[in-house]
C-alpha cells in the first residue's frame, strides 16, 4: 500500500504555460515542492544543480527535446525516476522513450487522477530503492567471502576466484538488490553505462560464469538466476 503522505521534489518539464501552470498547482496541492522548466536546456541546468525526486518530462520541447534531454541525465549516470508526458501516443514513441531511460510514458491528455497516481508511484518506488541497506565492500554468502574491491572471492576452502572489474560490479548490483529481479536496462545503465550495449548473450555469459564460480550445481542454480523476459535474480 502507498502512503498518502508522501512528497517529494518535482522537476516540471512542460513548454505549455497553461498545461504547466495546472499540473505545477495540482502537484503542489498533493504536497509536492515543484521546480518549473520551459525548455530542455533549463531542465539539464535543474537536474545538475539539484536533486529531484521525479521529473515530470515533455518530449516537445524548445532548444532540446524530451528524448535528448532525457537520454543526457542517464548519460550522467543519474537515477531520477523519468515520467514522460507527451502528445506521440504511437508504440514506436513510447518504445523510444522507455529505451532511452524513461522510466513512465503517459499520452496527452490524459487524466488528471492517474498521473497523480503515476507520480506517487514512482516516487514510493524510487524511495524504497533509495532506503536499501548499502552493502559494504566485503559479502558472506554461503561458503564464499567476496571483496568487491579487491575484485575476488575467497571460498571456505581456501581457494580464490579473481574477479574482473565488470564481474564485481554486477556482481554486488544483483547482490543490493537480493531477492528481486534487476532488469536487463538497470545492469546496462549501472555496470556498462549507456555508451556501450552488450547484447543479451553477454549479460547471461556473466551469469554462467558466476554459476561456474559460486554454484554447487551450475545446471540447478540456487543463487543465481535468469527470468526469461525480465532479467536476472541473486537469492541467498
Amino acid at each position: 500500500m502507498i502512503d498518502n503522505q508522501i512528497t517529494g521534489n518535482i522537476l516540471l518539464v512542460e513548454d505549455e504555460e497553461n498545461l504547466h501552470a495546472t499540473l505545477k498547482l495540482n502537484l503542489e496541492l498533493n504536497g509536492y515542492t515543484v521546480t518549473s522548466a520551459f525548455t530542455g536546456n533549463e531542465a539539464l541546468k535543474a537536474t545538475q544543480d539539484e536533486y529531484f525526486d521525479l521529473i515530470i518530462m515533455d518530449i516537445m520541447l524548445p532548444e532540446l527535446d524530451g528524448i535528448s534531454v532525457t537520454e543526457n541525465i542517464r548519460l550522467k549516470q543519474n537515477e531520477v525516476p523519468i515520467l514522460i508526458v507527451s502528445a506521440k501516443n504511437e508504440g514506436k514513441d513510447r518504445v523510444l522513450g522507455l529505451r532511452k531511460g524513461a522510466d513512465d510514458y503517459l499520452v496527452k491528455p490524459f487524466n488528471l487522477d492517474e498521473l497523480l497516481l503515476r507520480v506517487e508511484k514512482l516516487i514510493h518506488k524510487n524511495k524504497r530503492i533509495l532506503d536499501k541497506e548499502f552493502i559494504s565492500d566485503v559479502y558472506e554468502f554461503d561458503q564464499y567471502q567476496i571483496n568487491f574491491k579487491a575484485q575476488r572471492a575467497i571460498a571456505n576452502d581456501g581457494k580464490e576466484i579473481e574477479l574482473s572489474k565488470k564481474e564485481a560490479m554486477l556482481l554486488k548490483l544483483l547482490i543490493e538488490n537480493k531477492n528481486e529481479v534487476v532488469t536487463r536496462e538497470k545492469i546496462l545503465q549501472m555496470v556498462w553505462g549507456y555508451q556501450v550495449y552488450p547484447n543479451t548473450r553477454t549479460i547471461d555469459n556473466f551469469i554462467l560464469n558466476f554459476r561456474k564460480y559460486f554454484e554447487k550445481d551450475s545446471r540447478n542454480p540456487k543463487h543465481f538466476h535468469s527470468i526469461r523476459g525480465m532479467g536476472y535474480k541473486f537469492t541467498d
